[in-house]
């Protein structure tokens, strides 16, 4: 969730996004997954798996999403085989009475090929959700797909689908505007910084600015009527974003705040104890490789626990 540019360690994360691409270092890496620490981050390869870790975060007071990781499908067939097991997921999280719901990537829907395509499923299982009184996050992936995914979400937002969200990214000069777009479709919105390599003619190359617009982002979307979830690691972050809330008189109910699985966990729990809803995202999959690539580049410590356990024997 951190942004990317020439001055925020672009070499070594670029280096990490490159090798994210690298089909021999991912049968590497997947080979030894749990001994170089994937399952920090990781909720299992499997649902079974997945469930458990869900309902040990809800256990110890936090709330929960997951998602079943994978990269863009090329055909109809494939897409539809995705939307069918997100459909058991998203009802076997139900029947298990977990308090978790479901965040997706529209590519994983048949995006990249065919908009109508991903359209007719992610309809399909808002629909689903709605139905067993659950909720679905349309994740935002690069700056290629951002327009279409805002298509996408207004036409679920128009056609009366209440249970569906969607991400936007403050490095992206755009998102102000977009943001503006949204707003009077009282939108649900996950604030992120951003996690893909973007050129500087599209995005804010200095951190510094990308945590002003992130601040400027959430502080609009509270005062323009949006659910806000607040998805960062950054402390300073959320003690701003909890001080404006107060000072504005904006109930705890208009906003969470979100972390992913295996990052600042007491960080989680401390904010879950000072009353605030708190999120984790935790993912899970036999697909796992380019997720846990762009949580190290997002974060040098994240780097060195999987160095650390690469090289343990």
């Amino acid at each position: 969730m951190s942004a990317v540019g020439t001055t925020i360690s672009s070499l070594p994360r670029a280096a990490i996004l490159h090798a994210a691409e690298s089909g021999r270092l991912q049968r590497l890496v997947q080979k030894h997954g749990k001994r170089v620490g994937a399952a920090r981050f990781v909720a299992g390869e499997t649902l079974d798996e997945c469930v458990s870790v869900l309902r040990a975060l809800n256990d110890a007071g936090l709330h929960a999403n997951t998602t079943l990781l994978g990269e863009a499908i090329p055909d109809a067939v494939g897409a539809a085989t995705v939307a069918e097991e997100y459909e058991r997921i998203i009802e076997r999280l139900v029947a298990e009475k977990l308090d978790a719901n479901v965040a997706l990537k529209l590519t994983h829907l048949g995006l990249s090929f065919d908009e109508e395509v991903a359209y007719a499923s992610i309809e399909r299982l808002v629909v689903t959700a709605g139905a067993l009184g659950t909720f679905i996050r349309i994740d935002m992936e690069q700056s290629d797909y951002v327009e279409v995914t805002l298509r996408t979400y207004e036409r679920l937002r128009d056609a009366g689908h209440d249970s569906v969200g969607t991400v936007l990214q403050s490095y992206l000069y755009r998102t102000a505007d977009d943001l503006e777009r949204l707003l009077p479709r009282q939108p649900n919105l996950r604030i992120v910084k951003g996690a893909y390599l973007e050129p500087e003619s599209i995005a804010f190359p200095e951190k510094r600015d990308v945590d002003r617009a992130y601040l400027e982002l959430v502080e609009r979307g509270l005062l323009g009527g949006a659910y806000i979830a607040v998805a960062t690691h950054d402390e300073a972050l959320i003690r701003n974003v909890q001080a404006f809330a107060a000072r504005e008189s904006i109930p705890r109910d208009r906003f969470e705040f979100q972390m992913l699985y295996g990052v600042r966990p007491g960080l989680q729990r401390s904010i879950a104890a000072e009353g605030y809803k708190v999120l984790v995202a935790a993912p899970f999959g036999p697909d796992w490789y380019p997720y846990l690539m762009r949580r190290l580049a997002e974060r040098p410590a994240n780097l060195g626990f999987f160095l650390k356990n690469l090289v343990r024997r």
